[in-house]
């Protein structure tokens, strides 16, 4: 459970908020003052801090960057009044992770509380590389076969230069993983690393999630925002399938990388930022090029350093080391005995294809621990998975048979735990499901996330790009 702390002198403010929050399942501890708060963070683990800007005694700015000596990891986000706006923008300058204006939106808020809670996971939490057992780890890269031992050699010889990194791959090979490994290993490790996925946000809104906006850039547009890029000043940003970003943006982060400088939405104005980029794609960037999808310069400029992820299927030997590594994880996040695999089963999944990779072998195991009954896993246990997996895939073929993807979807996720290859399938599939899980958990998008065993975030990005209308009202806090 997260522990999030509230720094507020707003009693009402604090009460409300803390009850809020704790209904979406966080651990919620609060403070009236900046000294207080800092006491708080000094001697608790905290997943995140909500801060204030207009604070007795030590304000707001002061407490975060006294927040930030104490750790540069922990993220902040901050609250402010519109009069407060440009102090807000120099706390994001200074590292915050993001702010809101007063009174704020509830869902613009849990959502973004989740995006700060998961980056800080992914800033503080290592990658293990090449782990053994003995050094077990839920965080890692696991593999001995040739083509993982050449990705372990170039994540050691480039994460301590600053050179921009491709990583290519199918889906499901582990690119975050990597991305994470460089920026973990690397001279920027005690900075911001700030993850944009060029697929879950919407074309529309690309752009001003990059490069940020000016006051009355677009309508709508009532303050300025401040961008990804520009608020992982000295860090490090992964963009997450680059190769489906719209071409008209490549152009920016072209000139990004050459003249490292960007310019917010509707502003005239030249912005200096020193951010390292590693990018990420499972497309064919040279046959995209050949297309016009995608700007011959800019893959030059991203291939400083490529790390190429081999498939699955072509890593067989690595398909033992791999079971035992997501046996020893999951039996541990399910609280049972590790059962182990037969021979015969191990040697099944070998000779399966393993179109989903890495992520779909991790599935499977996750799936028939959910069921084992203690025993070690045997083909028949594994086979039946397989097949229902083979059989979902024919399903998301036909968009037509909606009423049997929805029969089939609502079987998936009667188990707690949930279908743990919902990522395989169709947008019709994916869409169906999302429905059904808010529908499961009445609207708690925190259980829907559980039940589809997908991070908030991406549940809240899925919601919007498949337009699901899920909230009714306009709540705000004042």
């Amino acid at each position: 459970m997260a522990k999030i702390l509230i720094i507020d002198d707003d009693d009402q403010l604090r009460i409300s908020f803390s009850k809020l929050l704790t209904e979406e399942n966080y651990d919620v501890v609060s403070a009236a003052s900046g000294e207080a708060g800092l006491e708080i963070v000094n001697t608790t683990c905290l997943d995140l801090v909500i801060l204030d800007i207009r604070l007795p005694g030590m304000n707001g700015l002061e407490t975060f960057k006294e927040i930030k000596k104490l750790d540069a990891t922990l993220p902040t986000i901050i609250v402010t009044a519109f009069g407060t706006t440009d102090t807000a923008i120099e706390a994001i300058k200074a590292g915050a992770f993001d702010y809101l204006l007063k009174p704020f939106d509830i869902p613009e808020m849990l959502k973004l509380i989740t995006q700060a809670i998961d980056a800080g996971y992914c800033m503080r939490t290592p990658v293990h590389v090449d782990a053994e057992p003995a050094t077990y780890s839920p965080n890692a890269i696991v593999g001995q076969s040739p083509g993982m031992q050449k990705v372990y050699k170039t994540i050691g010889r480039v994460a301590q230069t600053d050179a921009t990194v491709l990583i290519q791959g199918e889906s499901g090979t582990g690119k975050e993983l990597v991305a994470r490994a460089v920026y973990q290993h690397g001279i920027r490790s005690d900075k911001n690393f700030s993850i944009i996925n060029c697929v879950a946000i919407p074309e529309n809104l690309l752009e001003s999630e990059l490069f940020g906006f000016e006051k009355g850039a677009f309508t709508g547009a009532a303050r300025r925002h401040i961008g990804k890029i520009e608020q992982a000043d000295g860090g490090t940003v992964f963009l997450d399938e680059i190769g489906d970003m719209p071409i008209s943006i490549q152009a920016k982060i072209l000139r990004l990388l050459q003249e490292r400088c960007i310019e917010r939405l509707g502003g005239d104005e030249t912005i200096p930022v020193d951010v390292r980029i590693i990018a990420a794609t499972n497309r064919d960037l040279k046959s995209a090029i050949t297309q016009g999808l995608f700007r011959e310069d800019l893959y030059f400029r991203l291939k400083v350093v490529t790390i190429e992820l081999p498939p699955l299927r072509d890593r067989v030997g690595d398909i033992q080391p791999l079971t035992a590594h997501y046996l020893e994880r999951f039996s541990h996040e399910l609280k049972i005995d590790n059962p182990g695999i037969r021979d015969e089963a191990l040697d099944l999944l070998k000779e399966y294809e393993w179109p989903g990779n890495v992520r779909e072998l991790a599935n499977l195991i996750h799936k028939v621990l959910i069921f084992n009954r203690g025993n070690p896993l045997s083909v028949s246990d594994l086979s039946q998975i397989i097949r229902k997996q083979e059989t979902a895939g024919e399903i998301s073929k036909d968009a037509n048979q909606e009423e049997t993807i929805r029969q089939w979807v609502h079987t998936c996720l009667s188990h707690p735990s949930g279908d743990h290859s919902f990522e395989f399938f169709s947008d019709t599939i994916c869409a169906m499901a999302v429905e059904e899980a808010l529908k499961i958990s009445n609207g708690n998008r925190s259980q829907a996330a559980r039940l589809l065993d997908i991070s908030r975030p991406t549940l809240h990005a899925k919601i919007d790009k498949y337009g699901i209308n899920t909230i009714s009202s306009t709540q705000v806090i004042r």
